[in-house]
């Protein structure tokens, strides 16, 4: 007798080749460059860790001490070697002004005390003048060209080429009011380019005030995770190109 042949049920369907099409898409170079930089502007967002600040007590009374607390936490944190190195040309600038009028004044007095007053006037006279000129430059530059500026930062990376950030950062203290304590107001200015600045990557603008009481207890210590943290966060966001 022959054998029974055993029916096959219907063969399944092979799978329908995958085409590239359907895989997700490369990032292109641009995109590589945007995460890249979105990385590096969380690393904002991470203050320094406890173990590595010291108390800031100030009094908390005074408008002004708490204004300079904030300057200096703001310098702190923003200059570190994986952020910003600070660019100090206000400064140098003031000091350069401030020493040379301090040693045209020495040597004015020196020369009129050494010289007979009538051969002397002259000199002295120019010194005078020349001394009252770079106290006025000083005065007004501190005025008109620094202004409230409190830090200037500048970062290099490279990303295929040579990247610049460059950002300003301005602040003043807000009045208090009957309702409403004094706070502390933050603006910024950020411009990343490269070759030299001859191409414009992407720059942003913002501005943002907090009260003085969100930082400082009622001893006057300064919070200054929490200070950080804002700071990390405001210029996070201007450097991500997410504000005006």
């Amino acid at each position: 007798m022959a054998p029974r042949s055993r029916k096959s049920g219907p063969s399944p369907s092979p799978a329908p080749p995958t085409s590239d099409t359907d895989a997700a898409p490369p990032l292109s170079p641009k995109d590589d460059s945007s995460v890249a930089h979105r990385s590096s502007i969380d690393a904002l967002l991470v203050p320094v860790a406890g173990e590595e600040r010291e108390e800031v007590k100030v009094n908390n009374a005074s408008v002004a001490d708490m204004k300079h607390a904030c300057d200096d936490a703001l310098k702190r944190f923003l200059s570190r070697p994986d952020l910003f190195k600070q660019i100090h040309t206000h400064t140098d600038v003031r000091l350069a002004l401030g020493w040379l009028s301090v040693l045209i004044a020495g040597g004015t007095g020196l020369y009129g005390w050494r010289v007979p007053f009538e051969q002397s006037k002259p000199a002295v006279w120019a010194g005078v003048i020349l001394y009252v000129i770079l106290t006025i430059t000083q005065t007004l530059y501190a005025y008109f060209i620094e202004g409230d500026t409190v830090f200037v930062g500048r970062r290099k990376t490279f990303d295929k080429r040579i990247v610049t950030e460059r950002i300003t950062i301005t602040a003043k203290t807000t009045p208090s009011t009957p309702s409403s304590p004094p706070g502390y107001a933050l603006g910024l200015a950020y411009v990343r380019s490269a070759s030299g600045g001859k191409t414009l990557l992407g720059k942003g603008r913002a501005s943002e005030e907090r009260k003085f009481t969100e930082f400082f207890d009622e001893r006057g210590v300064l919070d200054q995770e929490r200070f950080e943290r804002w700071v990390g966060q405001v210029v996070g966001r201007v450097m991500d190109g997410k504000a005006e």
